[in-house]
This record gives C-alpha cells, sequence and structure tokens, in this order.
C-alpha cells in the first residue's frame, strides 16, 4: 500500500506541476483543502476514487495513469513521438515543396504556384490533430482544430482571390467555428 501511495503522490505532483497549477489551485478545482492536496503529494494519504477519478479527469487522463510509475522511459518516448510528429509535419512540406517545383517548372502560367504551400497548412494540422490525439494531451486540440479552420479559411480566400477579389467576408465564417471550439472545449464528459 506504501508503494500506492507514493505511486500516487508523485503522479499528482507530475501532472499539477506539469500543468502549472498551485497546490491551493487545485485544492478549489476538487473542493478540497491545499492541505489536503499536500498530503497526498507528501504520501501521507490517498485521495478516495472519486476525487482520483476528478483529479484524473481535471487533467485529461486515464484513472490507471494515477496508479501506475512513470519513469524516464516515458519522457523518451515522449521525446520521440515529438519527433516523429514534426518529421510527418515535415514530409507534408517536402511534399508541398516538390509540388511547387513541378508546377513552376511544368506549367506556362505562375498563377497560383505558390498555394502548394498553403495547402500544406490545413493538411499538417490534420497530421498534427491525429498525433496529438493519439500520444499527446487532448486539450490541445482545440487549438489545432482552430488553426486548421482558419488555414482552410485562408485557403479557400487565397484560392478564390484571382476571380473574385478579395472577399474578406468569407473569414466572418471563422468567428461561429471559433466559438463552437470554445463551448465545446468548455464541455465536460463524464
Amino acid at each position: 500500500m506504501e508503494d500506492l501511495k507514493a505511486i500516487i503522490a508523485k503522479n499528482i505532483l507530475m501532472l499539477r506541476s506539469k500543468n502549472n497549477m498551485t497546490q491551493q489551485t487545485l485544492a478549489q478545482k476538487l473542493n478540497y483543502s491545499d492541505k489536503a492536496v499536500s498530503k497526498w503529494e507528501r504520501g501521507e494519504s490517498l485521495p478516495d476514487i472519486v476525487v482520483l477519478k476528478s483529479i484524473a479527469d481535471l487533467f485529461g487522463v486515464e484513472i490507471e495513469f494515477l496508479l501506475v510509475e512513470h519513469n524516464k522511459i516515458k519522457s523518451s518516448n515522449t521525446k520521440n513521438h515529438t519527433i516523429i510528429t514534426l518529421m510527418s509535419i515535415l514530409i507534408v512540406f517536402f511534399i508541398s515543396t516538390v509540388v511547387y517545383i513541378f508546377l513552376e517548372v511544368l506549367s506556362k502560367s505562375t498563377i497560383n504556384h505558390y498555394l502548394a504551400f498553403i495547402y500544406a497548412i490545413p493538411e499538417s494540422m490534420i497530421v498534427w490533430l491525429v498525433f496529438n490525439s493519439i500520444w499527446f494531451n487532448r486539450r490541445r486540440n482545440y487549438l489545432i482544430i482552430s488553426f486548421l479552420i482558419w488555414s482552410i479559411l485562408l485557403l479557400i480566400f487565397l484560392q478564390l482571390l484571382p476571380y473574385t477579389g478579395p472577399i474578406w467576408q468569407l473569414f466572418l465564417i471563422g468567428i461561429p467555428g471559433e466559438i463552437a471550439i470554445i463551448l465545446w472545449s468548455l464541455f465536460k464528459y463524464k
């Protein structure tokens, strides 16, 4: 039982620190005192199962995460996951560079060839969203989806620009989209 107390204590402290949260802030969010949080983090006492579930939900992890010891291998995996994600995004931009070069060389008109790079932005956001959903903090998905919406609107705007002129009103579509993302991020799943 002492080992489990130490593991839970270490995990609560790690999650709280990683999220730049004080003991008092965590205590307020859980409707407990900061002294109780301090005892949990020192391994002097254990929160009950309902509080463990609340802690897991608050930090966007499964309850099992709090019960399992996490060592340096986890940190190494996170670094590897970050590198894989960045390399995948880089591959998207590499492909867009190849497309741009082929368009420049093979096409007689130079109109809209730069859009190969603009197309890469929403594609890279989709790649980032997929890897973030698998390996990283899912709360960041809201930010990525927001970037995705605005990059798609920019792409449509730039694609239509030569044919219709500047239609800045297109960006008004992003406002309800952004509001929906904010409301979605505030929604709590039970």
